[in-house]
């Protein structure tokens, strides 16, 4: 067999451009900061609209039910269709979602609708973003998952990752200042001013990024040649360009992905829960139900520190101690049981914010484990629906983990975080036996 073109390999050892992979980190910052603004404003808006707390999680049910049927839908389109264009069908259910929720909450807080129909409408509006938002992180995902060597995966997918945890910074920060009283929006400002923000990120990502739809059909990746063209389209594209046939259906219960898929379920729903209770807890322990209005600033500091936290983990300790994804799994449900236990018995805003701190920490290593570890246990041409199954995982756990933590939770509050640990717990023991080592993983069979 000849040695292949030097130019060849060339490309083959190269990552993703920077100025493509901070387009595609600012697609997934804006839906996150975005989705945690809202996170962040919401139990105050429940409590004046008079709305019990558990209804209030409920209201995303919906939604994230959307979420996991869609995802794996939207990822198999973009083996088809590229990636691209289910990034931008992302960003635009995103921007619809953010608006119409908006305006559904500000006729209820203007007492234009009451407040069953108010939730309604806001659970009907967000489900457009279950349904359609659900194209854009597996496009993303499955990019970077399909263009970057084994052993670099964990740390480019950590990275991608990290734009949630900036995203819960940016979000709580900014959400008090687009609250605009001036304009008489009050508590819904940032809903439309996020969307405002989506659409810009949207006109960036048509205008910056490369069309990477394939030029001929039946391929389970992006075509790597243009029509008439004996050189690649896409430089980036050149690993995802190695995979020659179409895969076959995956399933969650592929015996490869069996144990990942266990671990992110059930420790998913752990960090769902934790992100529930958490907006409720400070309003309650800090004594704010009376005054819903100045809850928002708490309840942003929190999730603020929480956010800091998992940048620590994404940014500095995967890269610092080049984690794999079984040792970023284990160590941070570990690390989370810890936090969360911490977060339970916090009763000032200090204490609080520490235990969802170190929560967040953990589950800042987690995330990105079992996202890494679901990728390399599969094919590179099976990246695409890879990254739809831990898309609609991630959805699974919104879909009523975090009403029935905020339903213990008003019953016992030791009830509610003792099942977080108790979950954090048994995934960990599950994965220290199941889950294949490191070494395994990054080895270079697979491929």
């Amino acid at each position: 067999m000849a040695d292949p073109d030097p130019a060849v390999l060339k490309m083959r050892q190269s990552s993703i451009s920077r100025g493509r992979m901070a387009l595609l980190f600012t697609v997934m910052l804006v839906t996150a900061a975005g989705n945690t603004a809202m996170q962040s404003v919401m139990p105050s808006i429940g409590t004046a609209l008079g709305v019990a707390d558990v209804w209030i999680s409920l209201a995303y049910s919906w939604s994230a039910l959307l979420w996991v049927v869609c995802a794996p839908i939207w990822a198999r389109r973009s083996d088809r269709r590229g990636r691209k264009a289910m990034m931008a069908l992302g960003l635009m259910g995103f921007v619809v979602s953010m608006t119409l929720c908006g305006l559904a909450l500000f006729a209820g807080l203007s007492g234009w609708l009451g407040a069953l129909w108010t939730l309604i409408a806001f659970a009907a509006a967000r489900s457009l973003y279950g349904g359609f938002g659900s194209a854009a992180p597996p496009a993303v995902q499955a990019y970077v998952a399909s263009r970057t060597p084994r052993a670099e995966r964990t740390q480019a997918l950590s990275l991608i990752a990290s734009s949630f945890g900036l995203g819960t910074v940016i979000g709580p920060a900014l959400a008090p200042l687009m609250v605009l009283p001036f304009l008489g929006l009050g508590l819904v400002g940032p809903f439309l001013c996020f969307a405002a923000i989506g659409l810009a990120a949207l006109i960036v990502l048509r205008l910056r990024l490369p069309n990477d739809e394939p030029q001929f059909a039946a391929r389970g990746f992006a075509a790597p040649y243009s029509s008439g063209s004996g050189a690649p389209s896409d430089p980036d594209a050149s690993f995802e360009a190695e995979e020659t046939g179409e895969p076959g259906r995956l399933s969650w219960f592929d015996a490869r992905l069996r144990p990942w898929v266990i671990a992110g379920f059930f420790g998913g729903h752990a960090q769902a829960m934790v992100l529930g209770i958490s907006g409720f807890l400070v309003l309650d322990r800090l004594g704010l139900r009376d005054t819903p209005a100045e809850g928002a600033g708490p309840v942003g500091l929190v999730l603020m520190s929480g956010a800091i936290a998992t940048l620590l983990a994404q940014w500095g300790l995967i890269p610092r101690f080049d984690l794999g994804p079984r040792a970023a799994t284990l160590w941070g449900l570990a690390i989370a049981a810890f936090g969360t236990s911490v977060l339970a018995a916090g009763e000032t805003i200090h204490t609080i914010a520490l235990g969802y701190a170190i929560a967040s920490l953990g589950f800042g290593l987690f995330r990105p484990g079992t996202t890494s570890g679901t990728s390399l246990a599969v094919t590179r041409a099976e990246q695409g629906q890879a990254s739809g199954i831990v898309a609609s995982l991630a959805g699974a756990s919104y879909i009523y983990a975090p009403a029935l933590g905020v339903w213990l939770y008003n019953h016992s509050d030791w009830l509610g975080f003792g099942l977080i640990v108790a979950l954090c717990l048994g995934v960990l023991v599950h994965g220290w036996f199941a889950l294949q080592s490191d070494r395994d993983l990054t080895g270079a069979s697979g491929d």
